[in-house]
């Protein structure tokens, strides 16, 4: 009688744990975008969306189930199911705006990002933005703290910082630049391409332990996941690019691909040096994506990049000076330049939930750059006054030559790197706690040869390299001494790096009173040695200590505060190690820096249209300084750490609806950042980006609502104009002019993707299609990146002669999407 009672409570239990079924599917809002950490929910039960917006959620079989899809900022869905045992149904829900909450859509919609200071950005805004090197890094500079003085780099630095202490990740992956671009016209691309682009991330400071170690900023880009099949493609005067994307029929696999080119021959043929210049940029993308099963996801990124630029410089007339004293420098050139820059990158990623509480992750990706510098340039210059009558068949030309001379540049460089990286990460959820976890293995391998070199002469005479124990007596004593070149820099490096990094963090969220409040800390380890030609130096470790406070108070004001600060440190990249002189320092340390952020964010109705202020301000100090020098945007490091340096400032961000249905942002920053190099006092660092104000405005015209215009408008401070070679820093403090740059774009919407395309005609299979003009540098600002020095043979003074940037350019674009 047992036996059966025990088997009939055994077929019992086996028929109830069987009588359910599931619904699954990805969520997503108007423009096909998946939504993360959406509430998918019903009387007894519930899940979360994953990063990719899928949900996977069992129900009750044979019963009328009312399901609850609930997100902030959107329309709730509510429907009901009756599915039968063990069935699986897909359901793949849009979620509308909810226009009575469209602040909170635009204002507060991204918790996560208020707290932890991240600042969003649309993809869509990326996209339209006019900019000379229109994407992510273009939209990067109208923000505060953000800075950089050329258009035609993708490079940027932050709060005081170089280019160099930037992180950049793509779907939690590491990307890298290349090591030898010296100036912004030679960059061509960035890595990361916007028509796949999900999500975007930025901190300017103050950023969690779970990010890597670099003393500035961290940018965390997301490339989506395709639902369905869509193409798009963009043809301008500068270049062009498309990309396709789909899934296949049972929704595991998803693949987006992109492809670009570029040109920026329509820039270099506008400014004051004529030109044979022939680039050559090109790019391909693809980020693949398999649902194994609803635990499990592989996803793979890949990116090929070959950028080649032959340049031949012809003439270059410079007029500078003033109005009573007008000088001009005219050059006449000889050679070529033909560089090329060739970048490989794969990176493999699986993602498995191991439960509702604990997901591991393990990343792989390998990134190889083999590049090439070669140029042999004669530039013979004359410097002299400029000739302004204005009745004479003359004007503008040099009558007298003050300084008359030659400079020969060479160059051989080639380098070819491999970084090899592997790592695990995991993420614990314990009712209100969250601990992240992470561990890497890097190896980098460079192999670079420089040899580069640089002669002067003037008036007859080779000037040599101004050592103190050199003397130099001509004409007046016979200098018999065999020449040589005023700079040379000749070496061969082989360099391994070998690097173990790891993470560990807690976050809380809880309330204090009837304010909520948020808690993060977390500690970071990195260890590296270096080995340079066989000989490898002591292994050195950092830790790194972090933590950030939020809290929002229960005040009518929508207001947050937070607190955020610890150690940063830098271990030396390839380039800290090289110094002047080429050579390999392996035992450079890591620079260090102790920063704090206070900031607040406010978010307030001005004639009921959301906007948000956010203001910050922030301390940075910094030990162990491995001080550079910039030349447009190539750093050329001490490979030494003999300064100290600070910096300090603030920045504030008002971004909201200032026209009706689109969203514009102003912003401003100040900044001091100076260095103390081996005691002797405090000077400028060469990123001392005082003071810094933006615009980015989107305007429609109300009674045509398809002509749209954008505005990107940049006014930065001059930066410190660098000095000669071997020169003293201390002795060369004046400043560049204040950089000004205004970009305008107009474009005319013929088929608007956030209405149903009701056409009949050839229009019905665009999704999106729109034709515009764009204006960059609209007021024609001359701006300097640079000074070259040149020496007056009568007075021996020398003269800092600006190199300018881009003039006013026209562009016209056509952009679609099916």
């Amino acid at each position: 009688m047992k036996s059966f009672l025990y088997l009939a409570l055994l077929l019992f239990s086996t028929t109830l744990l069987a009588q359910t079924a599931q619904i699954k599917g990805i969520i997503l809002d108007e423009s096909k975008t998946p939504i993360p950490s959406v509430n998918v929910s019903y009387l007894d039960g519930g899940t979360l969306t994953n990063e990719n917006g899928f949900y996977n959620l069992a129900i009750p079989a044979n019963k009328n189930i009312t399901v609850t899809i609930s997100y902030v900022g959107f329309k709730k869905v509510v429907f009901t199911v009756n599915l039968k045992e063990g069935e699986d149904k897909e359901i793949n829900p849009v979620l509308k705006t909810d226009i009575e909450q469209i602040s909170t859509v635009i204002i507060t919609g991204d918790r996560r990002s208020k707290v932890e200071g991240l600042i969003t950005i649309s993809p869509k805004t990326i996209r339209k933005i006019p900019g000379a090197n229109a994407g992510v890094e273009n939209l990067l500079k109208t923000l505060p703290g953000v800075s950089s003085n050329n258009e035609l780099s993708t490079q940027y630095s932050v709060r005081g910082g170089n280019y160099d202490e930037n992180l950049v990740y793509v779907n939690e992956i590491e990307v890298y630049r290349p090591f030898l671009i010296r100036s912004g016209q030679q960059e061509g691309l960035s890595f990361v391409n916007t028509d796949m682009v999900r999500n975007v991330d930025f901190s300017a400071g103050g950023f969690q332990a779970k990010y890597g170690d670099k003393l500035s900023s961290v940018l965390s880009i997301d490339y989506r996941r395709p639902v369905d099949f869509g193409a798009s493609l963009q043809a301008s005067l500068l270049g062009a690019s498309a990309s396709v994307e789909g899934v296949s029929k049972n929704k595991k696999l998803s693949a987006i691909i992109g492809l670009r080119y570029r040109d920026n021959s329509l820039f270099v043929n506008a400014k004051e040096t004529e030109s044979n210049f022939k680039p050559r940029f090109a790019d391909a993308q693809t980020y693949l994506s398999y649902q194994v099963n609803d635990k499990f996801e592989l996803g793979f990124l890949g990116n090929v990049s070959i950028n080649k630029y032959d340049y031949e410089p012809f003439t270059r007339q410079t007029n500078f000076g003033t109005i009573q004293d007008p000088k001009a420098l005219l050059i006449f050139y000889e050679g070529q330049e033909k560089d090329q820059y060739e970048t490989y990158f794969a990176a493999l990623k699986g993602s498995y939930e191991i439960s509702d509480n604990y997901t591991a992750k393990l990343i792989g990706s390998v990134f190889n750059t083999q590049e090439q510098e070669h140029y042999d340039i004669l530039a013979e210059y004359r410097l002299g006054d400029v000739n302004t009558d204005i009745g004479s068949s003359d004007l503008g030309e040099v009558e007298f030559s003050e300084g008359v001379g030659a400079q020969l540049t060479h160059a051989r460089n080639d380098l070819d790197a491999l970084i090899f990286n592997v790592e695990h990460k995991g993420i614990l959820k314990i009712k209100d706690h969250q601990i992240d976890y992470g561990i890497k293995y890097t190896h980098e391998d460079i192999r670079d040869r420089i040899q580069e070199y640089e002669i002067i002469d003037s008036a007859g005479f080779s000037i040599r390299p101004p050592f103190e124990d050199f003397q130099n007596n001509q004409p007046y004593e016979a200098f018999d001494a065999p020449l040589e070149s005023f700079n040379s820099v000749r070496a061969f490096n082989s360099t391994q790096i070998n690097r173990i990094q790891s993470y560990v963090q807690w976050s809380y969220k809880t309330t204090l009173g009837e304010s909520d409040a948020w808690f993060n800390a977390g500690v970071r380890s990195h260890t590296w040695a270096v080995t340079n030609d066989d000989e490898t130096a002591s292994a050195q470790s950092v830790i790194s200590p972090r933590a950030q406070f939020a809290i929002q108070p229960n005040w009518e004001a929508d207001m947050l505060f937070r607190l955020s600060g610890g150690y940063y440190y830098q271990p030396p990249f390839y380039r800290e190690l090289r110094g002047q002189t080429g050579e390999v320092n392996p035992n450079v340390k890591a620079q260090k820096s102790v920063h704090f952020v206070l900031g607040n964010d406010y978010s307030f109705k001005a004639g009921d249209r959301p906007f948000k202020l956010v203001s910050e301000a922030y301390y940075k100090k910094l030990t162990d300084v491995n001080p550079y020098t910039l030349e447009n945007v190539r750093i050329r490091y001490e490979a030494a750490n003999i300064a100290e340096a600070y910096a300090y400032g603030f920045d504030f961000r008002l971004n909201g609806e200032f026209v009706a249905g689109t969203e514009s942002w102003l912003s401003f920053g100040y900044l001091k950042t100076e260095e103390n190099i081996n005691d002797r006092g405090y000077i400028s660092r060469p990123t001392d980006q005082r003071l810094k104000f933006a615009v980015l405005f989107q305007d429609y015209v109300p009674k045509i609502p398809s002509l749209k215009m954008y505005l990107n408008l940049v006014y930065n401070t001059g930066l410190p104009g660098g000095s000669p070679n071997y020169a003293d820093p201390y002795d060369y403090q004046t400043r560049l002019p204040d950089y000004r740059r205004a970009d305008v774009g107009f474009s005319y919407v013929i088929v608007d993707p956030s209405e149903n395309n009701t056409n009949t005609n050839w229009l019905k299979a665009f999704e999106e299609l729109n034709i515009g003009i764009e204006i960059f540098n609209l007021f024609d600002n001359q701006n300097s990146i640079t000074n070259t020095f040149i020496r007056d043979v009568y007075t021996k003074r020398l003269y800092s002669i600006p190199n300018y940037l881009s003039p006013r350019v026209f562009n016209v674009k056509l952009s679609m999407r099916f």
